[in-house]
């Protein structure tokens, strides 16, 4: 009998539907493999069973190519009349990346917040703000250029996870290229996420690379910190020795899985 806490499976609603083509079933197998290992992070089904929204943590993904994200969304359309469906899907190195991604294809903005009592939380205000840029990502601000995700899977260190965008906003016109440095505490109980602002991708990946100096911290536009963000990017100096991670679920160690589909793997290392 499953534990009050284990997390249920994902809810695809395809019962009694067929891919539309041979390729969509195909795609479908793949990217739902090791759904086994999937942990819904939040779910939403349109009322006239046509739409389904889904975000998945993917629990083998550290058994995949080094550095694959971890968050996994699909968007499952259905033809209720042919009882045939077709989808999209993607992989996202963060939380937040993913909600944005459904709510660009219409999934209602209350349906996209998970809500997992065992899944560590934000450590503080600025942690939040930040991630409501990266969710909104208004007038498409933030392109992403790269990710990785640092996973060892172990009770001594966190998780650490890199995103690397171009940010348009004329406010950031000095140092447009952004890294967002989410890292855990390795008791995963909670986890921070601070802006690094670069002049040059390659100069962001020197930062990645060396990790012997603090995280170049991005200026707060005008009034948009209160004290208590202000106090905590004050504080914050995050070096190579820090212990890091997206907000997952489930807590590490993972179960092991069988071969997974492969990703592609960004630069940022």
């Amino acid at each position: 009998m499953a534990h009050a806490h284990e997390p249920s499976a994902p809810d695809y609603r395809l019962d009694g539907f067929q891919a539309a083509t041979e390729q969509i079933e195909d795609d479908f197998s793949s990217v739902t493999l090791s759904d086994d290992l999937f942990v819904p992070f939040s779910e939403h089904h349109s009322a006239d069973g046509r739409d389904s929204h889904l975000l998945l943590y993917d629990r083998s993904a550290i058994w995949d190519i080094p550095g694959t994200a971890e968050y996994v969304t699909l968007h499952i359309t259905r033809d209720v009349k042919q009882r045939t469906f077709d989808f999209t899907s993607e992989r996202h190195p963060v939380v937040p990346l993913a909600q944005n991604w459904l709510l660009r294809r219409d999934c209602p903005p209350e349906a996209v917040r998970g809500s997992h009592p065992h899944g560590p939380r934000p450590a503080d205000g600025l942690t939040a703000r930040l991630e409501d840029l990266l969710r909104a990502n208004s007038d498409n601000r933030y392109e992403v250029l790269d990710h990785y995700t640092d996973n060892p899977c172990s009770f001594d260190v966190g998780v650490d996870v890199r995103t690397l965008v171009y940010d348009s906003h004329p406010d950031s016109a000095d140092a447009p290229y952004r890294l967002f440095l989410e890292e855990t505490t390795k008791d995963m109980r909670t986890y921070t996420v601070r802006e690094g602002a670069f002049t040059s991708a390659e100069e962001a990946d020197t930062w990645i690379t060396e990790r012997d100096s603090p995280l170049p911290l991005a200026p707060a536009p005008p009034g948009s910190l209160g004290r208590r963000a202000a106090a905590a990017r004050a504080r914050s100096t995050v070096t190579g020795n820090g212990l890091t991670v997206a907000p997952a679920p489930v807590s590490p160690p993972r179960p092991a899985a069988g071969p997974a589909p492969t990703h592609s793997r960004g630069r940022a290392r």
